[in-house]
């Protein structure tokens, strides 16, 4: 559902394959959720309780499939907004056997406002979100004070969040906003970045950043511990 006024941080984009919309049609039942405006029950979602990641703008699931997979012991949720992304990754999941991945198609922004529990998540992956790039668009970034709050607010006490940009202006703002926020700190100190982690799966946008020049950058941020 669209809030009037609010900008969006995505447009839609890309043409899915018959694959990729029958993958739509008839394997949302085993790994979609459904969009709602209510907290769900994540132990109800998933069938289990188990430590929660959830990746934002999964594009097409490369390294979500790559986590799931290593660690069957955690429960995994994409948000994404596109459906070729989607498809993809749902047609993998039944290919594959990975149970422990659910998937929502909506928002990211109204996901984690109405639908998912405060406190909830171990963990929170935003790796190559789009960096707008020109000047009259960078308010469509997704990483803004309000959203740093948000996320703080969907973390558990002990959570983490991880970020991943190969544009250093979008590495830069990111930086700034999230160093600002008073429920994160930077884990590697104040305008520092972390190593790349060596269980971050090197997707297509992270190969194209290299094939033009760009420096990768990852960020790690733990919610703060208030007495």
């Amino acid at each position: 559902m669209d809030t009037p006024n609010r900008q969006r941080s995505f447009v839609s984009r890309g043409r899915r394959t018959e694959a990729q919309q029958r993958a739509l049609e008839e394997l949302w039942p085993d790994y979609g959720i459904d969009f709602v405006e209510e907290r769900i029950d994540l132990d109800r979602a998933f069938g289990r309780v188990a430590p929660r990641i959830v990746e934002i703008g999964f594009g097409n699931g490369e390294n979500l499939l790559t986590l799931a997979a290593q660690r069957p012991e955690t429960d995994f949720l994409g948000v994404e907004v596109h459906g070729s992304g989607v498809g993809r990754l749902l047609n993998e999941l039944s290919v594959r056997e990975i149970g422990n991945v659910r998937v929502v198609r909506h928002d990211a922004v109204e996901v984690l406002e109405r639908m998912l529990p405060e406190h909830s998540l171990d963990e929170v992956l935003i790796f190559f979100p789009d960096p707008w790039p020109k000047n009259r668009h960078r308010r469509r970034r997704l990483v803004q004070p309000e959203f740093a709050l948000l996320l703080a607010r969907s973390l558990k006490p002990t959570g983490t969040l991880r970020l991943a940009t190969d544009w250093a202006d979008y590495a830069e703002h990111m930086i700034a906003v999230l160093d600002a926020c008073p429920e994160l700190v930077n884990s590697a100190g104040a305008g520092g970045f972390v190593p790349r982690p060596d269980d971050r799966a090197l997707t297509r946008f992270e190969q194209r950043g290299e094939r033009l020049g760009h420096a990768i950058v990852d960020l790690e941020y733990r919610t703060v511990t208030h007495p």
